[in-house]
């Protein structure tokens, strides 16, 4: 007797905004919809990811939610139980602490174990603070590498600046970086100290929010500006000509 296999779930790939902007501002109605139809998520945070859903569909049932911790804490060997409900043909959704699930985010890993169950993976549209940054940088967004977080370590740090100046100006590919927001003076600095004084830093602060800025200038040319890092999240791209 042949028997046929119930159909898999999806997982749904969920942006959420880069601050406290309203929803439907930066994110569009299927983002809604999606979550409207989805009572099992994987998140970093399981308070934030409720606020987060009760903001975007205030009539949904909380207690109908389940939850899966992804973050730095997380077993690794845990996270092909957070797909069992796709097996079963119900959907999950992935949740980011902010922007876009797998970027700069640690979702991506439990992507690659959706690819290798063959479940289907729907990314959603939303807002992705190193792509808002690129666009409105004015650099090469035809080649361009984000790198994440800087070494702590000053030595360290001083090397790996010099290290991406040179490879952007030998290539003409832009350099893009994240750091915690209360070490963004700090990074800022170091930049303004370590890179050429013509090399072009775009810093950009609070993403979509109404305290958004986003400048491109030259080192000699910031080295002249005053700009308050502190403690806003900021994406710093760097490009040497």
């Amino acid at each position: 007797m042949e028997t046929t296999q119930s159909p898999k779930g999806q997982l749904f790939l969920i942006p959420t905004m880069l601050g406290d902007t309203a929803p439907l501002e930066v994110l569009p109605i299927s983002i809604k919809q999606t979550i409207e139809n989805i009572d099992f998520y994987i998140a970093e945070n399981e308070k934030t990811a409720r606020r987060f859903i009760k903001r975007i569909s205030p009539g949904k049932s909380q207690p109908s939610l389940h939850f899966n911790i992804l973050n730095k804490y997380t077993d690794p060997s845990e996270l092909p139980t957070f797909l069992d409900p796709c097996l079963d043909g119900i959907s999950v959704g992935l949740l980011s602490e902010a922007g876009c699930p797998g970027i700069a985010d640690p979702g991506a890993d439990v992507v690659k174990l959706a690819h290798q169950k063959e479940i289907s993976v729907v990314p959603l549209v939303g807002p992705s603070s190193i792509v808002l940054a690129m666009m409105a940088s004015g650099m090469n967004g035809q080649s361009f590498a984000f790198n994440g977080y800087l070494p702590i370590d000053s030595t360290e740090r001083s090397k790996a600046i010099k290290k991406f100046e040179r490879l952007s100006r030998e290539s003409q590919q832009s350099q893009a970086f994240i750091e915690t927001p209360y070490r963004n003076e700090k990074l800022f600095e170091e930049f303004l100290k370590r890179l050429h004084p013509s090399t072009e830093i775009c810093v950009a602060v609070d993403i979509t929010l109404e305290t958004q800025v986003i400048k491109t200038k030259t080192v000699t040319e910031w080295k002249k500006t005053t700009l308050d890092l502190q403690k806003r999240p900021a994406v710093f791209i760097i490009h040497a000509r």
